[in-house]
């Protein structure tokens, strides 16, 4: 008997408008009672061109599913809905115009505006600091704002299928991110702070410009998937690709910290205090030099899984450093990076 109860009572929770090609929304035969238990409203496959206001009068709605309308604007009144955790609003004409200017003071956890016409992420999306799963996919998105950062509580980011060139070192700021999808992007490189990106298990980059990787990608402990088909990885080990003499700055800056020559900021002016604690370690481990702005770019080819061999970007303190990036299989350097990727560790590699 209880279960039948507790099932009725699910049932009085949703209610469904769904793919009744409604070109407006008439409340006339719901009743107070219907209005005040519903939970979960389904507006989806229908003809809808606005929002209409009286989706306000659902006041306890948690879930709301607008999807395959020919939505071109959301209502101010939904900012009313203090209740709503999840708005589906995939596939319609909606812009970044087409918000209200309150929208990110909602409740949010989820969000999908997938499928629609935004060519900029709108800066009332980046407000919503409740926010686990943002998924703008096959928009016109040209980049990423910097303010992505603000949404702390972000897990999963999905913007692909977009026209996306970059990725802003921001990205990396987001403490619980564990899924980011950026496939189907113009995506040339591969920013190396994501590797503070500590949780993240699946980075998705197939069908960019991607022709390397950072070497920093081998700390993110947690990755299991990383699918990269599509790109025009380099397919042959590259040498010396440019480099720009050091500076009088730079060489100074070398000499002290790499023969380590003790020095006090009270002895220094503080622009160069700070210019000194900007050194590179020389990821040579034979080399125990340092660079600052100049340096030698290197890709090297790990090994990942015992399967596959990805491009990774070194950066070297001088062309006359002995390369970590020996293109002989059996050098100590290459066996010591190649022994860092664990097979069991990252699980997928998607190349084809």
């Amino acid at each position: 008997m209880e279960s039948r109860e507790g099932a009725a009572a699910a049932r009085d929770c949703v209610l469904d408008f769904s793919r009744l090609s409604l070109n407006t929304l008439s409340l006339d035969g719901v009743s107070e009672d219907r209005r005040r238990d519903t939970k979960q409203f389904f507006l989806n496959y229908n003809r809808l061109s606005s929002l209409p206001a009286s989706i306000s009068l659902f006041y306890n709605l948690e879930f709301l599913d607008i999807s395959n309308n020919g939505l071109t604007v959301i209502c101010d009144d939904i900012t009313r809905l203090t209740k709503l955790k999840t708005l589906l609003a995939k596939n319609n004409r909606l812009d970044e115009f087409s918000l209200p200017k309150d929208f990110g003071s909602l409740p949010l956890e989820v969000l999908n505006f997938s499928g629609n016409r935004f060519e900029e992420i709108p800066l009332q999306c980046t407000k919503l600091r409740r926010l686990q799963s943002l998924s703008i996919g096959g928009n016109r998105l040209k980049s990423i704002p910097t303010e992505i950062e603000d949404l702390t509580s972000l897990e999963m980011l999905y913007l692909g299928g977009n026209l996306i060139t970059a990725i802003p070192p921001e990205v990396a700021n987001l403490p619980y991110l564990s899924y980011l999808v950026l496939c189907d992007n113009r995506i040339q490189s591969v920013p190396p702070q994501l590797t503070r990106l500590h949780l993240l298990r699946s980075l998705s980059l197939h069908n960019n410009l991607l022709t390397y990787l950072p070497r920093e990608i081998l700390s993110l402990v947690h990755l299991q998937e990383l699918s990269l088909r599509g790109n025009p990885l380099v397919v042959r080990f590259v040498k010396e690709m440019t480099y720009n003499p050091p500076s009088l700055l730079e060489l100074a800056g070398r000499t002290v910290k790499s023969r380590n020559i003790p020095y006090s900021p009270c002895e220094l002016p503080s622009n160069l205090v700070f210019y000194l604690d900007l050194a590179s370690k020389c990821p040579n481990p034979k080399c125990a030099g340092v660079y600052f702005d100049s340096c030698v770019r290197h890709i090297k080819f790990v090994d990942f899984c015992g399967k596959y061999r990805l491009p990774l970007m070194h950066y070297l303190c001088s062309p006359e450093c002995r390369s970590p990036c020996s293109s002989n299989p059996q050098s100590d350097a290459e066996s010591e990076d190649e022994n860092s990727v664990p097979a069991d560790r990252l699980q997928r590699v998607l190349l084809g």
